[in-house]
């Protein structure tokens, strides 16, 4: 190849570079300004949003918005803030992220170590869970809330979170696990190991990546449900999603703009973390179990 075509291909080469640089940061100024105008608006007064300035920085900054927001904004008649009910969505989210990975782990182990006859017509079965609308389960899952007694408490949205993610979490295991040598599983069945023997010390040691994997998904779904919250939640179990939209409902006469951006940034902020910390490990773990042997 002569000089001048190496030129112009080096030439093609650094343009194209550009060109994808330039869409991407169009691509990330696009995604990144609704984050933008509610950062810059919770900690501007009041009077500076009135006035249309919704883009600039603030010219006072002040973390009032955030203070209202947090613990003294009107949620109904309560005067109270998002505090509580923040505390209200860790007590559902943990213990229900926690169930229903340990489960969904189980029966990943059992549907595909300890095959039975049906497993595979059980696993459909618990796939096709993962596909049925909210909707369609509120008036079952009400009735039998009820009849348990759990109705508008949190562990009856822990129970329902467990129930409803038992699908996603079994399908992850058990595409993870469909690539673990099972005769490792064998050689420990011979020496005399059981089944929790081998779950306990074989299984679950080597699968960090899915449960990270496991847990950011859940994590993610629980904290913004607000459908299940709102349905199944009262004022003593209610938790920070459906908080958040009594606070922005519940303001009369003038809204207060920037305690709701506020308000929606401490609301948004748990997953956010999540994401931020171990959101590589996502990608890589659900890389994990996708290529057999």
């Amino acid at each position: 190849m002569s000089a001048p075509s190496q030129d112009t291909a080096v030439r093609t080469g650094v343009f194209m570079r550009a060109a994808i640089y330039v869409l991407l940061i169009i691509f990330a100024v696009y995604f990144l300004l609704p984050l933008y105008v509610m950062l810059v608006n919770s900690l501007k007064p009041l009077t500076e949003i009135q006035q249309g300035r919704m883009l600039a920085l603030p010219l006072e900054w002040t973390l009032a918005p955030w203070g209202s927001a947090w613990s003294t904004a009107q949620i109904g008649v309560q005067p109270t803030g998002l505090k509580p009910y923040f505390i209200n969505s860790l007590m559902m989210v943990v213990p229900a992220v926690a169930i229903s990975t340990f489960l969904g782990a189980l029966n990943g182990y059992v549907l595909t170590k300890w095959r039975f006859p049906g497993h595979n017509i059980v696993f459909g079965l618990m796939l096709l869970a993962c596909f049925i609308p909210f909707q369609i389960v509120l008036i079952p899952s009400a009735r039998i809330l009820g009849l348990l007694g759990l109705a508008g408490t949190t562990p009856g949205l822990v129970l329902i979170h467990v129930v409803y993610g038992l699908g996603f979490t079994t399908l992850f295991f058990r595409n993870y696990y469909e690539a673990f040598p099972t005769e490792l599983v064998r050689a420990a069945m011979i020496d005399g190991a059981g089944f929790w023997q081998i779950f306990r010390r074989i299984l679950l040691p080597s699968s960090a990546p899915i449960i990270i994997v496991t847990v950011i998904w859940q994590f993610t779904n629980i904290w913004n449900d607000f459908l299940f919250g709102a349905s199944f939640s009262d004022a003593d179990s209610m938790p920070m999603t459906v908080a958040l939209n009594n606070l922005v409902n519940s303001s009369t006469g003038v809204k207060e703009y920037n305690v709701h951006f506020a308000g929606a940034i401490l609301a948004a902020l748990p997953t956010l973390i999540v994401y931020v910390v171990s959101g590589r490990y996502f990608v890589r773990g659900l890389m994990a179990g996708s290529v057999k042997g």
